[in-house]
């Protein structure tokens, strides 16, 4: 989810029954030595549009790592230690997934412990199998005597050329949620709301954790459909009301996203990406959806009042009502002490 947990973003998914909402991961180095860096995801952690957030942070300096999370604290719910990131930057820089042999483990659990005596929200831990996937509750057992108050799995092994790697393999989710005693939240294998429902079925883990899936469709935990033309429309609205908080690159990604989950087949995608590419403001951008896109799929121009309906078809009534939103059951007796995120851990629906 490189430069797409933008502010605007997790507001969207949010608006539609994602209970809770991370960040990118953050470079702590950036944090502590560029300061336009840090002004610029500091702007994008707002008190309450997305709360409640997690700001996810990579690092293999136990020191460096809690300065870092010092300096974003105060408008972070929780702290997430990323120990899945699978691309060849975490490799050169010996973080993320790349932490997971086991002779790095008394490495992360040194991080995770400073960090969690001396942030005052919660420290939590987002893993991968590890190489030996029998091993990977075991480093499940030490993140949680080192302070982790939750561990999210995304159950497949990490590899920067596949990200990938085949379906993921829930039943180690299953696993990991009968060894350790703090929640557990799976990640992987959600394409659709029945996709959520058959995860937790399968690993009786505490909550699902999407990415991708959401870049497509944000209404994902709302078991709807969006208009890909309304959705960006909508999307482009929440960026008006935060200037500054997404790059017009990261805007136009996502509108992308939008329409090519719907129309990625259309004669007329590849003009649309051409269009897209040149647009250089937001006011660009929405006359291209409502005038030409809207042309180019037989439809009239959209109109200010024409965006009201946002769903596309039509949402299964019996998925869609307060309890299939509820993506967590409960949180266990175990839990971490942040009412925020206790309360988003209640009914959790995680984008990362």
């Amino acid at each position: 989810m490189v430069n797409q947990s933008d502010l605007p973003f997790r507001i969207l998914v949010r608006q539609y029954d994602a209970s809770l909402v991370y960040t990118q991961m953050l470079l702590p180095e950036r944090l502590l030595n560029d300061t336009e860096y840090l002004e610029f995801h500091r702007r994008g952690l707002h008190d309450t549009p997305d709360a409640p957030v997690v700001v996810q942070l990579c690092g293999n300096d136990p020191e460096v790592v809690v300065r870092a999370a010092r300096t974003v604290v105060d408008k972070a719910d929780a702290i997430d230690l990323n120990l899945g990131c699978p691309q060849d930057a975490a490799g050169e820089g010996h973080y993320g997934g790349y932490l997971l042999e086991k002779k790095d483990w008394p490495l992360v659990e040194s991080i995770v412990s400073a960090l969690s005596h001396s942030l005052p929200v919660p420290v939590s831990t987002k893993i991968r199998l590890c190489q030996n996937t029998a091993l990977t509750s075991d480093l499940g057992v030490r993140l949680e005597a080192a302070g982790s108050s939750w561990i999210t799995l995304h159950a497949r092994h990490v590899s920067a050329r596949r990200r990938r790697q085949g379906a993921a393999d829930l039943e180690q989710v299953r696993v990991l949620k009968e060894t350790v005693g703090v929640p557990v939240v799976s990640n992987g294998n959600v394409r659709t709301w029945e996709d959520v429902q058959a995860n937790r079925k399968m690993t009786g883990a505490d909550g699902v954790m999407v990415g991708e899936t959401l870049l497509a469709n944000p209404c994902l935990f709302a078991n709807v459909t969006p208009d890909p033309v309304k959705i960006s429309l909508e999307y482009l609205e929440v960026c008006r009301e935060h200037p500054g908080t997404a790059t017009m690159q990261t805007i136009q990604t996502h509108v992308r996203h939008f329409v090519d989950h719907h129309c990625s087949r259309r004669s007329w995608f590849n003009k649309f990406r051409a269009a897209l590419g040149r647009c250089d403001t937001i006011d660009a951008i929405e006359k291209l959806l409502r005038v030409k896109v809207q042309r180019w799929r037989g439809l009239p121009p959209l109109s200010d009042g024409d965006i009201d309906d946002l769903e596309e078809g039509t949402t299964d009534e019996d998925g869609g009502g307060p309890e299939a939103r509820d993506v967590i059951a409960r949180y266990g007796e175990n839990a971490a002490s942040s009412g925020d995120v206790d309360e988003a851990l209640a009914g959790l629906s995680i984008l990362s």
